[in-house]
C-alpha cells in the first residue's frame, strides 16, 4: 500500500474511529513508556542495592582486619602468661587464640578474592603470619616443657621481632585500600539512590499523565481508567517503601560505624590491659625469686665474712677460738652450696647421674632411715610390693626427694601421725597436663595424715622460696628442688590435698626398659679408699681464681698438676705429652666445653681417667655426657676432692678390667 493509499484510507475513516484510533496509539505509547519506566528503577534499584551490598563487603573487610589484629593480640597476651605461670590453661588460650586468628586470615582471604591488590598484601600477611607464628612457638616449646626462663627469653626476642611492626602495617594498608574503596562504592551508592529517586518522579508524573490520560478517555474504558488509577497509587506506595528502605539502610550503616568504632576502642583497652598485667606478674615473680635468692645468700654470706673477719683478728692472739670462727664459716659456705644446688636442680641444670634403679628396693631400704630421722611418733608404713618394674634415675636424688616428702610431711602433722609410702606401677592411657606422654610409669606416694593444703597453697607449692612454716624453719626450695629433679628426669609430680585431712605427693616416673644394676664391691672399695697416691694431673680450668684454689688442693694432696684455660690448649697439650694419668675439667667454657673436650679425650686417649667439676651446667651437656665419669659440684673442700680423685680412678681401673675380660 502506497503513503497516498494511506492517506486517503484513513480520510475514508470516521471520525469517531480515528478518534479511537489515536487513544489506542496513545495507549500503546503510554503503556510502552511506563513498561520502560518501571524497568529503568528496577534496574536502579538493583544497582543501589548492589551498591549496598559492595559497601558493606568493605566494612565486613574493615572489621575482619580489627578482629584479626585483636586475636593475635589476645594469642601473644596469652602466651606472656603462659611463660611466666606455665600453667597449661593459659597455654591453651595461647593455641586457640593463634587458631582463631588464622581462621579470621583465611577468611579475608575469601573475603578479597577478585582483588589483586589485596590479595598481595593477603598473601605478605600469610607469609607474616607464619615467621611470626614460628617466633611464638618458640617461647611456647619452652614453656610446654617447663623451662620458663628460656620461654620468658624467646618471648622477649619474639618482642622485639620486625614482624609485629609488619603484620600492623599490612593491616593497616587493607583497611586504608578498604576505606578509600568504601568512599568510591559510597558515591556510587549515592549516585544509584539519586537515579531511582529520578525516576521515580519520573513515574509520578506519568502516572499523573495516565490518570489524565484516563479521565480523557473514560468513555472507552471507565473501568480500565479505574485500574490505571489503583496503580498509579500502587507504585506511590512502592516509592515511599523505596525512600524507607534508603532511610533504614542509612541508619543501619551509621550504626555500624559507630560499632566499628566502639570496638576499635575496646581492643586497644583490652590489650593495654593485659600487657600491664603479663609486665606485672612477670616482674612479680623475678621480684619473689630475686629477693629470696638475696635474703638467703646474704643470712649466708653473712656468716661467712662475719666468721673470717673474727677468725683473721683471733688468729695471732686465740688460734683456738680462730679455728671455731673458720668452721663457722664454712658451715655458711657449704649452707650457701646446698642452696645453690637446690636451685640449679629446680632449673633442671643439676647435672645427674642416673642408672637403672629399682624404686620398690631402694624404699624399703629407706624405712630406718626414715624410722630414725622423723621420730618414733610418726607411723611410718611402707608398701613397695605393687612395683616390678626398674627407673631410669640418679638414685641419690631419688632418696633425698623421698626424704625431703618426709620431712615436709612429719612437719604437717606437727610430729606425731600416720606417714604411707607406696611404689606401685601404673599405665597412662592417653597424655596427661603435665606433658607425659602414654605408657608405662611408676608412681612413688607419700601421704600423710596432716594438716593438709589449700588450693591457692596448692597451686603456689613448686614456687621457689614459697613456704608456709614460719621464718627460720623452712627455705622454701624443697619442693622446688623434688620438681626439677622429676622433670629433669622426664616424670611429673602430682599434689592431692583436703584440709584437715592430709596431702599425698606423687612421683611419676618412666619405666626403664632393662635391668637394675648393682653398685659393685670395686665401686664401694674405691669410694671408702680414695688414695690413689701421687698421679700426674691435667688441670682444665678458665676461671683463674678457680684454677689457682683447685691447683693449690692437688698440690696439697701430693698430686703434680699441669694447668690450662680451656680445652683447645689442653689438647694441645696431650698432643706434646700423653703421660697425664687423670684430667680434671670444668664443664662450661668459652670454646669447647667440658663434655666436648672428654668425648675427644676418650676417642684418642683411652688410658687416662677423667673428672668432671661444674657447678652450672646448663647447655654445656645432657646426663648422658656424664654417664661413666666421675662428677664433683663446685664448691668442694680438698677432702671432697681427694675422694672424687679416687672414685674417678677407680672407675676407670674397673671399666678397662671389664672391657679385657
Amino acid at each position: 500500500m502506497t503513503f497516498n493509499a494511506s492517506v486517503a484510507w484513513v480520510r475514508n475513516l470516521s471520525q469517531g474511529t480515528r478518534r479511537s484510533i489515536a487513544a489506542a496509539l496513545l495507549v500503546v505509547v503510554a503503556i510502552g513508556l511506563l513498561i520502560a519506566v518501571v524497568t529503568m528503577v528496577a534496574r536502579s534499584n538493583d544497582a543501589r542495592d548492589a551498591a549496598l551490598r559492595r559497601e558493606q563487603h568493605s566494612y565486613d573487610i574493615m572489621v575482619l582486619t580489627r578482629s584479626l589484629d585483636a586475636s593475635m593480640a589476645r594469642s601473644e597476651a596469652a602466651l606472656a602468661r603462659y611463660v611466666v605461670s606455665s600453667d597449661r590453661k593459659v597455654g591453651t588460650i595461647f593455641y586457640d587464640e593463634w587458631r582463631r586468628a588464622m581462621s579470621q586470615l583465611r577468611q579475608l582471604d575469601r573475603l578479597t578474592s577478585g582483588q589483586p591488590g589485596q590479595q598481595r598484601l593477603v598473601r605478605k600477611l600469610e607469609a607474616l603470619a607464619a615467621d611470626r607464628e614460628k617466633e611464638l612457638a618458640a617461647a611456647a616449646s619452652f614453656a610446654n616443657v617447663g623451662k620458663g626462663w628460656y620461654a620468658i627469653g624467646m618471648f622477649s626476642k619474639a618482642g622485639e621481632s620486625s614482624n609485629v611492626r609488619a603484620i600492623s602495617e599490612t593491616l593497616e594498608q587493607i583497611a586504608a585500600r578498604e576505606r578509600e574503596r568504601l568512599g568510591q562504592r559510597s558515591e556510587a551508592t549515592l549516585f544509584s539512590a539519586e537515579r531511582a529517586n529520578w525516576f521515580a518522579t519520573l513515574l509520578s508524573v506519568l502516572g499523573l499523565s495516565l490518570m489524565g490520560l484516563a479521565i480523557l478517555l473514560g468513555w472507552l474504558a471507565a473501568a480500565a481508567v479505574a485500574q490505571r488509577a489503583h496503580a498509579a497509587e500502587a507504585m506511590e506506595v512502592e516509592a515511599d517503601r523505596a525512600a524507607q528502605l534508603e532511610a533504614a539502610v542509612a541508619e543501619r550503616t551509621q550504626e555500624l560505624s559507630e560499632a566499628n568504632r566502639r570496638l576499635l576502642a575496646e581492643s586497644e583497652t583490652r590489650a593495654r590491659a593485659e600487657a600491664q598485667l603479663a609486665q606485672a606478674q612477670k616482674m612479680e615473680a623475678v621480684g619473689q625469686l630475686t629477693g629470696g635468692i638475696a635474703h638467703d645468700f646474704n643470712n649466708m654470706l653473712s656468716v661467712v665474712v662475719g666468721g673470717l673477719d673474727l677468725a683473721r683478728r683471733k688468729l695471732t692472739k686465740q688460734p683456738a677460738e680462730a679455728g671455731m670462727y673458720i668452721d663457722g664459716a664454712l658451715e655458711g659456705a657449704d649452707r650457701a652450696a646446698a642452696l645453690t644446688r637446690r636451685l640449679l636442680s629446680f632449673a633442671r641444670a643439676e647435672p645427674l647421674l642416673p642408672d637403672a634403679v629399682q624404686p620398690a628396693k631402694l624404699v624399703s631400704g629407706m624405712k630406718v632411715l626414715l624410722d630414725r630421722t622423723l621420730g618414733e611418733r610418726i607411723i611410718v608404713e611402707v608398701h613397695p610390693t605393687r612395683a616390678a618394674w626398674p627407673i631410669w634415675a640418679d638414685a641419690h636424688q631419688l632418696e633425698n626427694a623421698i626424704l625431703n616428702l618426709a620431712v615436709n610431711a612429719r612437719d604437717a602433722m606437727e610430729g606425731a601421725g600416720r606417714l604411707d609410702i607406696m611404689v606401685e606401677d601404673v599405665t597412662l592411657d592417653a597424655p596427661t597436663s603435665g606433658g607425659l606422654k602414654p605408657g608405662d610409669y611408676v608412681r612413688i606416694s607419700v601421704a600423710d595424715t596432716g594438716c593438709g593444703m589449700s588450693q591457692q597453697v596448692m597451686e603456689r607449692a613448686f614456687e621457689p622460696f614459697f613456704t608456709t612454716k614460719p621464718v627460720g624453719k623452712g627455705t622454701g626450695l624443697g619442693l622446688s628442688q623434688i620438681f626439677g629433679f622429676v622433670r629433669q628426669s622426664m616424670g611429673d609430680v602430682r599434689i592431692a590435698s583436703e584440709l584437715g585431712k592430709g596431702t599425698t605427693i606423687s612421683l611419676l616416673l618412666p619405666r626403664h626398659h632393662g635391668v637394675a644394676a648393682q653398685r659393685s664391691a670395686m665401686d664401694l672399695t674405691v669410694a671408702a679408699r680414695p688414695d690413689t697416691g701421687a698421679l700426674d694431673i691435667l688441670l682444665v680450668e678458665d676461671d683463674p681464681r678457680v684454677q689457682a684454689s683447685t691447683r693449690a688442693g692437688l698440690a696439697e694432696l701430693g698430686h703434680a698438676v699441669r694447668a690450662c684455660s680451656s680445652g683447645e690448649e689442653a689438647l694441645a697439650i696431650l698432643a706434646e705429652r700423653q703421660s697425664f694419668d687423670l684430667v680434671l675439667t670444668d664443664v662450661m667454657m668459652p670454646g669447647m666445653t667440658g663434655p666436648e673436650l672428654i668425648a675427644t679425650i676418650s676417642r684418642d686417649y683411652p688410658g687416662i681417667s677423667v673428672l668432671f667439676v661444674t657447678g652450672y651446667v646448663g647447655e654445656a651437656g645432657q646426663t648422658e655426657d656424664f654417664a661413666d665419669h666421675e662428677v664433683l659440684r663446685k664448691p668442694f673442700t680438698i677432702s671432697a676432692l681427694g675422694h672424687a680423685i679416687g672414685r674417678a680412678m677407680g672407675r676407670h681401673t674397673g671399666r678397662t678390667a671389664s672391657q679385657a675380660a
